[in-house]
């Protein structure tokens, strides 16, 4: 991993680990158009097309079946499961915490204003699962959906894992039953196997089989960030923050341990080969001691190839001189997740304009918040969380304004209201006002 002092990064290696692997887009937005024009026109023929394209099987009936979920119970350990099951509890006590409250304002005497939150009556979630299952990101964003009280809850997930291997139920190919295991507890309406651009493009504009919804959520590759681009500028749905191929950033001093920064660095790396690890640290023989880490621990583990592919392409060692320029540097990159391995990682935290997610102090991994410690790991990536949040209830619910005013109460403006109306052209708007006030003049 290549350890360079701030000041000396070139323009080139700057722009490189700013950009990750978003700068990738271009080159694939044209297949991923195509993709989408087709399932728009041809629905379910398209999606079998396109996933016999890039999952190698075929598929007859993209909705999972009950039994398909009653026999994948069969094939997942109670341990497992119970594991599950905290994880869930765990990420719905934080998003049960989030639900917004209703108001009314006294505006002025006999003025009332509020508003009033619905959910998204139709949404749309995707589940990544290409190289693996993942029955995290299941839970991320199937909870805070079902909290929010969304009436359609649909979970499009590859029928593939493990780079093609693939299970068959009576002879369907059906995803890993640890995700419909964990999308039967989450508490999903329907489920279908589905994977990468054309799981977007159905859920976008309806199938035969898939029902259109109203929003799209989840994260996923870099092909189906362009497919939710895409549907969004289509104006069908809204989607959520444009989740991405995963990273990480670490602030770091002289106290940090290198083992920790080391195993969190390849823990982010093993996602994929879009994957950015990068740490910046006032220590140089932090980073000495971290890239020796790195090369001893990334030896034995089954991603290596994936690890050493992220690591070189949008990894770096950063060193420099002072905490300030570290905290500059985090706000610049805007990072998923930013861990702050310093003495007293609070410090600095006021500091932090732009993060997905922060992690403060040596027990508080990524990992943590991946699985289990009840916070979303869905987050903004790319450096989208300077104007993104983690996803959350909120993305899951639509507010309503409601106002109430009383007669007095819309006396007590409309000079205001008709002026303003009057300068704007809009003289209906003002007539409108005027009308109900008639019968005093």
């Amino acid at each position: 991993m290549k350890i360079c002092k701030l000041k000396d990064i070139s323009s080139q290696d700057y722009k490189r680990i700013m950009k990750r692997s978003s700068a990738e887009f271009d080159k694939i937005i044209p297949q991923i158009r195509e993709i989408m024009e087709e399932v728009k026109e041809k629905g379910d023929e398209a999606v079998r097309k396109w996933t016999l394209e890039f999952d190698k099987v075929e598929i007859d009936d993209f909705r999972v079946s009950s039994e398909e979920i009653e026999e994948a119970y069969n094939k997942v350990d109670d341990k497992l499961i119970r594991s599950i099951k905290q994880a869930v509890a765990n990420v719905e006590r934080f998003h049960q915490a989030q639900l917004p409250e209703p108001a009314m304002i006294d505006i002025d005497e006999g003025i009332k204003v509020g508003w009033m939150w619905r959910p998204i009556e139709k949404v749309g979630m995707y589940a990544p699962g290409g190289r693996a299952p993942y029955p995290s990101s299941v839970i991320m964003t199937g909870v805070p959906a079902r909290v929010a009280g969304c009436k359609e809850r649909i979970l499009c997930v590859p029928p593939t894992s493990g780079g093609g291997e693939a299970s068959k139920s009576e002879g369907q190919f059906t995803p890993p039953a640890v995700t419909l295991v964990t999308a039967d507890i989450v508490g999903f309406t329907a489920i279908y196997k589905i994977g990468g651009a054309q799981a977007i493009a159905a859920m976008t504009y309806g199938t035969e089989t898939v029902p259109k919804v109203y929003k799209i959520l989840g994260p996923g590759n870099n092909y189906v960030v362009a497919a939710k681009i895409l549907a969004f500028s289509s104006g069908e749905v809204a989607i959520d923050s444009l989740p991405g191929p995963s990273e990480i950033l670490i602030i770091a001093d002289e106290s940090a341990d290198p083992r920790f920064i080391a195993a969190d660095l390849i823990s982010q790396s093993e996602h994929g080969f879009d994957s950015s690890s990068v740490l910046i640290t006032t220590s140089e023989r932090l980073a000495e001691e971290v890239e020796k880490q790195i090369e001893l621990r990334k030896e034995n583990i089954a991603t290596k190839e994936a690890i050493e592919h992220s690591l070189e392409s949008y990894g770096m060692i950063i060193t420099t001189d002072t905490l300030d320029d570290c905290i500059s540097f985090a706000n610049d990159y805007a990072s998923e997740h930013l861990e702050i391995m310093i003495r007293d990682p609070s410090s600095i935290l006021d500091k932090i304009n732009n993060a997905g997610s922060i992690f403060l102090g040596p027990y508080s991994p990524v990992a943590a918040s991946d699985y289990a410690s009840g916070s979303n790991h869905v987050l903004p990536t790319a450096g989208y969380a300077r104007m993104f949040s983690p996803l959350s209830v909120g993305e899951y619910l639509k507010k309503t304004e409601v106002q109430e005013l009383t007669k007095e109460g819309l006396r007590s403006i409309s000079e205001t209201v008709k002026t303003i109306a009057e300068k704007e052209g809009f003289l209906a708007h003002k007539r409108a006002v005027e009308v109900r006030f008639e019968e005093e003049i």
